[in-house]
């Protein structure tokens, strides 16, 4: 199988796209920041380095320092496939990505797409 041109191209290249979808929609540039350091663990600092450096999506993720576990919670279809079965792992990420972002375009809000555990309320916790 040929490698997808995908990995060679640098994050940076692509940013630009993500948070100009989320403005045309009213969302942020932090908010797209903060998907991103959510699901890979960069900070804002390393992140922005990663950007200035011009890192390829394949090296992006391969050095990403703490890939969320939550992550596999992401579901749906983008591009046509659905991201939880596309087996190859630097694309399956590199599709949460693009579905997170398109979640945000979508309105969704950011607990939801950042897949916050439920808050219980307190109230109704019965000891027993």
């Amino acid at each position: 199988m040929t490698r997808h041109r995908i990995y060679s191209v640098s994050v940076a290249s692509v940013y630009p796209h993500y948070v100009a979808k989320a403005e045309k929609k009213g969302r942020t540039k932090a908010e797209v920041d903060e998907i991103v350091r959510w699901l890979t663990g960069y900070s804002q600092a390393a992140f922005d380095a990663q950007l200035q450096a011009g890192t390829s999506f394949e090296a992006f993720f391969a050095q990403a320092p703490a890939m969320n576990p939550a992550r596999a919670a992401i579901t749906g279809v983008i591009c046509g496939v659905r991201v939880e079965n596309i087996e190859e792992p630097t694309m399956r990420e590199i599709r949460y990505l693009d579905k997170l972002i398109d979640e945000l375009a979508k309105g969704k809000a950011m607990a939801k797409i950042l897949r916050a555990a439920p808050q219980q309320n307190p109230a109704r916790i019965v000891s027993t």
